[in-house]
This record gives C-alpha cells, structure tokens and sequence, in this order.
C-alpha cells in the first residue's frame, strides 16, 4: 500500500514538472517571477520578467567621429570609373551566338574618353558604358596598344567628370591603394591595399612592363578599373593577378598589377590624336647573358643582351650590327638586359639618330643608327 502511494506521488509530481516545462518553455508570460526563476534554476538560467516601463540609453559614439575612412577618396574617384560590357560574336566552328563580357573603366576627360584594358574589349563586336550614375552609353573604339595591354574608348554624355591623375614619381612602396571597378559583375566595388612593389617587369604578360604591384584585391571584372591613392587620385589601371593571365581567368590571391598612369597617360594621347602609338624600333632580336655567357666572353659583368639575329635591311643591320655582337648601352643609357634594351629603343622617336654601343671580339665599338617605327601588330623584333 505504501509503496503504491509513492509510485502515484512521483507520477503526479513528473507530471506537474512536464507540464511546468512546457508552460516556462512556450508561455513563460503564464508563471510568476519566482516560478520562473525556481523552473529554470537547474539549469543556472535565470528568465527576467518583460519591463514595458523599461527605457534604454544607449552610450553613442560623438557626431562627426566615424574613424579612419578613405570615403573621401572614395567619392572623388568612383564618378570617373565606368562598367563595360562588350559582345562578341562566337568564332565559325565553336558555336553559333554571341559571348557576352564585362570589365571596367575609367574617364580621363570630360568629352568622353575611357581608358581600359586591351583585353577588356578585344573581339567585341559592341561595347556598352554604365556609368556610377547608371547611365548608359555606347562606345567607340579610339584605338588599342596590345604592347601595354591598353585601349582608349570614347561615349557621347554630358557632365562627365574625368579622373583626377595622380603623380606616379610620389608613389612608395607602402602607400594605401584602392582598387575600384566592377567585379563578377555585382556592380562598382571598392577593395584596399598597399602598394607591394613599383617597376615590376619580366612578368611575360606586356611587352613593355613598368608594373604596380598590389595586395588590393583584383577579380574577374576589376580589370580596366582604377587603382587610386589616398586622396582619390589615379594612380594606375588594374590589368591583372599572379596567375600570369588577365583577372578574367581567376580570383585574387593577393598579387595583382597595374599598369601605371604615366604609361596610360603617354599612350592615350598618342591613340586620341593619331590612333596609334610610334615606338622606335632597330630590327633585331636578343637574349641575356648569363653568369657563364660573361665568364665565356671574357666580360666584367652580365649587364647588356646578345644580339641573336639582324633584320636584313633593318635600321641594326645598315648601321652595322652583327649577330653576336653584345649591346651594352643605347645613347647614354646603359643596357641591363633585354627588357631595359625593349624600353630604351621604344623611347626613341622614329626617324631620329641614336648612338649604341657594343662589344665585338672584346672591343668597344659604337655606331651611329637611325631608329625605324616598331610594327604595331605581330612585331616580334626590337
């Protein structure tokens, strides 16, 4: 009889905790203060009753206090960078329609110029301007220079408002950068870093290399874009990332390039009033010398290229240039390798004369030469 008493109290007390359970669970309004707190004591939850004359004060952070930004800059440029959108029509034998492609681009003048990358608008058959403001254009091409991976595009609107150009000469190693354009196509995006080198060359993707390189993230869509300072102002035009191609064919790993403003400014001018870019040109192709090259000709250094072959009745072969000949200097320029050889003879104005100097037969020779026009499509001498 006693045991059967216990049995029944323990069920109805079971009974009474599931249901308190429940209550505290799904109606806690339903039990006072101190149920609650007693329900809920084996847990060490402690459930504080609804205080509707509670009224908060919040501790707020002083007017005009935001912390550091880069808005201002920010603002400054974002009107000047567009998005581009190109089509392209599918080449005969892959498949019939038509790709579509989008990038990014920058005013530099308020009558409607747009410099972007090369590779941004390469094949379109049209190419289609957002504006910050989302209005749209179409664009004209002005003219390409596939050597530095730069195009120049010019749209019909009022009340642009160009870039301001930054000064390349003030950029260090460390300076705050910010990358602006339109990335996988979600619309103007900005990204932050720092400058991470300046003069970057031999990376194989131009042929006249003179890159910025930046931890700010460049993605699919960036590339066209601007890379800007602190203060708003442009510094470079965003072209690619670490995997060798453009930032069309992966995302950001932390190592992108930029082609600098002193380049994008010489080469748009050219293109605007000629629709092309003269370079110099000598007719020969070269290669480094390396350690065991200098120790084989008996040279004090690596510095200058061996020159690999002569165009016949090239600019090289008339002022007489011979394959072997190792060329160490160009004017009062010296030669390092054949990258510094590409950049020097390119600098000099077709049509002008020009001094190199070369070693032969372990002497010092030097010759007069007359510089020819560097061919602007399938060149593959210097």
């Amino acid at each position: 009889m006693f045991k059967k008493v216990w049995l029944g109290l323990a069920q109805i007390i079971t009974v009474f905790v599931l249901v308190a359970f429940v209550i505290a669970t799904l109606k806690p309004q339903w039990i006072p203060n101190g149920l609650t707190q007693l329900t809920n004591a084996r847990s060490g939850l402690v459930t504080a009753a609804a205080d509707p004359k509670a009224n908060l004060t919040f501790k707020q952070a002083p007017a005009n206090l935001a912390g550091l930004s880069y808005n201002e800059a920010v603002n400054k440029a974002m009107p000047s960078v567009v998005r581009i959108y190109t089509t392209t029509n599918t080449p005969v034998g892959v498949s019939a329609g038509m790709d579509k492609g989008s990038g990014s681009g920058v005013i530099i003048d308020e009558q409607g110029y747009i410099v972007t990358n090369q590779h941004v608008i390469e094949g379109a058959t049209q190419i289609q301007v957002v504006l910050n403001d989302d209005r749209d254009a179409s664009a004209k091409l002005v003219g390409i220079d596939p050597d530095n991976d730069i195009a120049v595009l010019k749209i019909d609107l009022k009340d642009l408002i160009p870039i301001t150009m930054g000064r390349e000469e003030e950029l260090r190693v460390g300076d705050v950068v910010l990358a602006i354009g339109n990335p996988f196509d979600v619309g103007q995006s900005v990204s932050m870093g720092i400058v991470s080198a300046l003069h970057r060359t031999q990376m194989g993707a131009n042929t006249f290399e003179n890159f910025i390189q930046t931890d700010a993230a460049i993605n699919p869509g960036n590339s066209g874009g601007a890379l800007i300072n602190s203060n708003g102002h442009l510094v470079g035009i965003n072209e690619f990332i670490v995997n060798g191609g453009n930032s069309e064919s992966g995302g950001n790993a932390g190592v992108g390039f930029a082609v600098p403003v002193s380049t994008l400014q010489q080469v748009a001018q050219e293109l605007i009033k000629t629709g092309k870019v003269s370079r110099g040109f000598i007719g020969v192709t070269s290669q480094n010398i390396t350690p065991q090259m200098a120790k084989a000709f008996n040279l004090g250094s690596a510095d200058g290229v061996i020159i690999a072959s002569v165009a016949t009745n090239g600019p090289a072969a008339q002022a007489g240039v011979q394959v072997g000949d190792i060329l160490t200097m160009v004017n009062e320029a010296r030669i390092k390798d054949v990258t510094s050889m590409v950049n020097e003879i390119a600098k000099l104005k077709p049509g002008s004369s020009a001094k190199i100097s070369l070693q032969r037969n372990g002497q010092t020779i030097q010759l007069p030469i007359t510089i020819g026009e560097r061919p602007t499509v399938g060149a593959v001498r210097n």
